[in-house]
């Protein structure tokens, strides 16, 4: 009996592209961490370049585990809705919620027994503070947005969302973004500016990467 020939697995454009941009970022971080002027500024170029090693990393595990197919948009007349990003972004905003209100337990325990900062820098009122309203506001809230926009938008179009890759870029990237600016209240990056700290900082990709997920659906 004559063998079918195997089909080779090829990566896609997306997983290309996005695994040289990731590893351009990795070099460019690593580079800028050692000359970095202040140790919080080296501290996230070295987390930046961690994480894009880290993503790298993950694509190639997707590759090896994905099938040579691509995924089906419909199997058996209905549509193929991805949940695996809704999935994480729920599970996100259940860890982040919860972190926000241990900080948030633990700074009205600071305001009843000021001893409770142990002359730590890193965990003083006006460090944790503004972590606290920023993890339940935007972590906690800004997954729990994600997480129901990605699920909503498939849903009431009976489609798949586009993309394989992007849909985990805006939640994995909008996640990184969070723990960037948590671990920045922590080392003292902050500008005194409470709930609009973080505006300057928000990551533009991330919500052009989600516009056009949903622009293209329609």
């Amino acid at each position: 009996m004559e063998r079918m020939p195997l089909i080779p697995k090829r990566r896609t454009f997306g997983e290309i592209s996005l695994s040289a941009i990731l590893v351009l970022l990795a070099i460019g971080a690593a580079f800028i961490a050692t000359r970095a002027y202040t140790p919080a500024y080296a501290f996230h170029m070295a987390l930046f370049s961690l994480c894009s090693v880290l993503a790298v990393v993950a694509i190639n595990m997707r590759f090896d585990a994905r099938p040579i197919a691509p995924t089906p948009l419909v199997i058996d007349g209905k549509p193929n809705y991805n949940y695996g990003p809704i999935k994480f972004a729920s599970l996100a905003a259940l860890f982040w919620g919860t972190a926000g209100f241990v900080v948030g337990l633990y700074l009205a325990l600071e305001l009843a027994f000021p001893a409770l900062n142990f002359d730590l820098p890193w965990i003083n009122f006006g460090r944790l503070r503004p972590l606290h309203t920023s993890a339940v506001i935007f972590a906690f809230g800004g997954n729990v947005l994600l997480a129901t926009s990605f699920y909503v938008v498939q849903r009431t179009s009976r489609a798949r969302i586009a993309g394989e890759l992007a849909p985990w870029f805006v939640v994995l990237g909008y996640n990184f973004f969070i723990l960037i600016a948590g671990t920045g209240y922590l080392l003292g990056i902050t500008r005194s500016h409470e709930y609009a700290e973080r505006n300057g900082m928000r990551p533009f990709g991330l919500w052009s990467s989600g516009s056009l997920i949903f622009s293209s659906i329609w």
